[in-house]
């Protein structure tokens, strides 16, 4: 059984940081194509980066230069590293993965249906 788990989250002013962490289970990340998604009360969820199996990655220009993923394929975790919050960061963060290499890595095309695997988010709040 697949798990994936999100923690870190939580309320910072803006200019400041946090690092979102996912902890995988029952799946290789490294041979998984894995992304971060983001949600904001009533709006739709979207991707924020992509990274295939072979790491190649891609970033939503909104995050480009500010956020950072990576993952540690020993300890099954993806990051994301989260910098200059803004207000408009502000949403719920949630890890995805499917097995093998991704079939879009073009971060703007990538849909949350490319995905069969979710965490269950955690909440990023970021306040002027």
């Amino acid at each position: 059984q697949v798990q994936l788990v999100e923690s870190g989250g939580g309320s910072v002013q803006a200019g400041g940081s946090l690092r979102l962490s996912c902890a995988a289970s029952g799946i290789p990340i490294s041979r998984s194509c894995m992304a971060w998604f983001r949600q904001a009360p009533g709006k739709e969820r979207w991707a924020v980066v992509v990274v295939d199996t072979d790491g190649t990655t891609t970033y939503a220009d909104s995050v480009k230069g500010r956020f950072t993923i990576s993952k540690v394929n020993v300890k099954s975790t993806l990051y994301l590293e989260m910098n200059s919050l803004a207000p408009e960061d502000t949403a719920m963060y949630f890890c995805a993965a499917d097995l093998g290499a991704c079939e879009e890595t073009d971060v703007m095309a990538v849909l949350d249906t490319d995905f069969v695997h979710w965490g269950q988010g955690t909440q990023v709040t970021v306040s002027s």
